[in-house]
């Protein structure tokens, strides 16, 4: 679908002044939306707005899906449209309604008002179009294009080769896999951007070719949906680039896809953690037995989480079919020591790390001999000290303070997030230093709440920048469009709040805001990571990082680069 950021701002606006100006919305209905939304008190960012510049500020957070919902005010804002109609058109609506019943005007616009509103299908489309507004404000039907659960691919495109290290990972992992039992186990550490995913197929899929024919799995596992398809991506470029006379066959196991074994003959099983589980789980499942039983590998995906009770149950359903010895099993992750669980991943994965043999100069710094090379790209911290207190006294008086701070990123996303997200002079922090970016610069912000991340989008939006924001209720189709014309720098800024963390790729970004507070040296890593491919890898040679810093009482400012900082430069 053509979709130009600009053309989206100019029907913005247009809307707004077709809403104040033909409609007759009135301030006190517009103040109420802006409250709603919790953008009432937006102008100390701004200045002084009239109606049209506060509405719009409202369709900048809500975008083509501004109509939609089943809010109250949603509704009271499609009874003041359709109480524009004329009577013919109400009527006409109202009389294809089942058990349509009453005669008076205001019941038949009441009823019209609160129909079920379904981005992008009839009523939305038929509601916006009478309106005289643009069809995309009907919304995006979040169809979530159903992708086949069974994919055959054919040789196709050629990926760029392998370099020296991750050759050398690939011929180990080889020679690992002709051992037996616990001895074919290992664990593959590369940095984030290192190219784990792509080396991992590589080898595996080498290695399993000759026995996809006899009908055995690679069984590839992933904690998301994301995950698991940069992982089916990989491994379709990888299949269709060689010269094989045979296709492959991959299996979707995750999210709404299902499995049928009659029409299991052998490839590749890519699933996702919890969808296997509850396979697993269900214990009469026929599948899980087939799968199992044929394994001939299995890949495990952010491994350092492989210690958690679904992959122990799975493992011991995986036991109890093969026995002791199962089948090789190779975790993939960029931090295998520095997580809580490093003694639970060094006996499932058998102390086997893989890592590239790059010299002393690797082992010393590894971070840093990989941004010589221009592998990854240079991070540039910026720590803008926001000169906000926040006071944990409520839920550290009674905790040991050594264990504490495992627990404070709960403790924030529970309550302290929300009121950094209303804090005006932090927000006008954020937004200043956001307006310092140049255009064309493909920007990341991560934010402390979803409706942060909304209000921000708004905000800079309305100061003239290409910016959206992405949560989980994003329609699929309106995400992968968003990312999409960012990675084509049609887009500066993506705002959201924990969903762009895993499984997205965007190797042009060349700034990351951390809006929020971030505890978890594994979090931190992973969006900092979003940044980091560098140019031997088709990304940038330098990576800015905005750290905004609050000072947490007890414990001092919370600067997550400069609290990593050792980490980053000098451990995997």
């Amino acid at each position: 679908m053509e979709f130009i950021m600009k053309t989206r701002e100019i029907l913005f606006h247009r809307l707004a002044d077709d809403l104040v100006n033909r409609y007759g919305l009135s301030t006190r209905f517009i103040n109420i939306m802006l409250k709603e939304y919790k953008l009432d008190e937006c102008e100390y960012l701004i200045g002084e707005l009239d109606k049209v510049g506060k509405l719009q500020l409202v369709i900048n957070s809500l975008g083509f899906n501004f109509f939609s919902g089943s809010k109250e005010i949603t509704k009271e804002l499609r009874i003041k449209i359709i109480d524009k109609w004329d009577s013919s058109k109400v009527d006409y609506y109202f009389a294809q309604q089942d058990k349509a019943k009453g005669n008076t005007r205001t019941h038949k616009i009441g009823v019209l008002a609160k129909r079920k509103w379904h981005n992008g299908k009839g009523w939305a489309r038929n509601f916006v179009i009478e309106s005289g507004f643009d069809p995309l404000f009907a919304g995006f039907a979040d169809v979530k294009e159903k992708k086949q659960d069974i994919e055959d691919i054919e040789p196709l495109v050629i990926p760029p080769p392998l370099k020296d290290f991750q050759i050398f990972i690939k011929d180990k992992i080889l020679e690992n896999l002709k051992a037996s039992g616990d001895n074919a186990k290992c664990m593959i550490s590369l940095p984030t951007g290192g190219g784990k995913t792509r080396t991992a197929v590589e080898a595996y899929i080498e290695w399993l070719r000759p026995r996809f024919s006899e009908g055995k799995y690679l069984i590839w596992i992933a904690q998301s949906e994301e995950l698991c398809e940069q992982a089916i991506a990989s491994i379709k470029q990888l299949w269709s680039s060689k010269e094989f006379s045979e296709s492959l066959r991959v299996y979707r196991l995750f999210r709404d896809h299902s499995l049928n074994k009659e029409t299991m003959i052998g490839g590749v099983i890519v699933a996702g953690i919890n969808k296997i589980y509850n396979l697993v789980k269900s214990e009469d499942d026929e599948v899980i037995e087939h799968i199992l039983s044929n394994c001939g590998a299995m890949i495990i995906d952010e491994a350092h989480r492989s210690t958690s009770m679904m992959y122990e149950t799975l493992l011991s359903k995986a036991k109890e079919i093969r026995g002791k010895d199962i089948f090789p099993i190779c975790g993939l992750t960029a931090t295998p020591g520095r997580v809580s669980n490093s003694d639970e991943l060094s006996k499932l994965f058998k102390l086997k790390l893989i890592t590239p043999d790059l010299g002393e100069k690797f082992k010393l710094s590894p971070l840093k001999y990989f941004r010589e090379k221009g592998y990854l790209a240079n991070p540039i911290p910026h720590v803008v000290r926001t000169n906000v207190q926040i006071d944990i006294k409520e839920f550290s008086d009674n905790m040991d303070l050594s264990n504490i701070k495992d627990k404070l990123e709960d403790i924030f996303k529970d309550k302290y997030n929300k009121e950094l997200a209303s804090n005006r002079y932090r927000n006008k922090r954020i937004i200043d230093k956001l307006l310092e970016v140049p255009k064309g610069k493909q920007t990341l912000v991560y934010t402390c709440t979803v409706e942060h991340a909304r209000f921000l989008s708004s905000i800079i939006t309305f100061m003239g920048r290409s910016a959206v924001s992405i949560s989980a209720e994003t329609p699929n189709r309106l995400r992968y469009m968003y990312i999409d014309k960012f990675k084509k720098g049609e887009i500066d800024f993506i705002f959201n709040h924990s969903v762009l963390t895993t499984g997205f790729d965007a190797p042009k970004t060349e700034n990351i805001f951390l809006c929020r507070p971030i505890f978890s040296d594994v979090l931190y890593e992973q969006i900092v990571g979003r940044g980091l491919r560098g140019p031997e890898f088709g990304g940038t040679p330098t990576c800015h990082i905005y750290d905004f810093s609050d000072t947490i009482l007890r414990f001092g400012d919370q600067q997550s680069y400069n609290r990593y900082k050792s980490a980053w430069e000098d451990v995997l």
